[in-house]
């Protein structure tokens, strides 16, 4: 598992709030997308469940933690999710191995990929969702 590297920030309920809130508006677009569309857009659905997958952890590091990771490193915020449940910092990482070949590959993804970011995305959604 990643260890925590990187910046943290403090979390007020406005930042909480407003992470939460990110989640979610990520999180419904992926939706809505992968519904309206099911047989494209794969990149376009695995980008908005990384950016929701992302919000929702930082909302749950900050409901548990009273921090969240701050900045481009990635291994600081899969670690600091480590801390509180590692099952949900795979989820993360899922999302996060995915980051890179979704937007800048000339191939489009897979409905796999697709599916199993959905499925990481909605164990972070949830967790995050029941940390209030």
């Amino acid at each position: 598992m990643a260890r925590p590297r990187g910046r943290t920030r403090r979390c007020s309920p406005a930042v909480i709030d407003g992470r939460r809130a990110k989640a979610e508006e990520f999180w419904t677009a992926a939706c809505e997308t992968d519904t309206l569309h099911p047989d494209d857009n794969s990149d376009a659905v695995i980008q908005l469940c990384i950016l929701a997958g992302i919000a929702a952890a930082d909302v749950i590091c900050c409901v548990r933690l009273g921090e969240h990771a701050d900045g481009q490193a990635h291994t600081a915020a899969t670690g600091l999710l480590a801390k509180v449940d590692p099952k949900l910092a795979r989820s993360l990482e899922t999302l996060l191995s995915q980051k890179t070949d979704s937007a800048y590959r000339d191939k489009p993804s897979s409905s796999a990929k697709r599916r199993a970011a959905k499925r990481a995305a909605e164990d972070l959604m949830v967790a995050a969702r029941s940390n209030r």
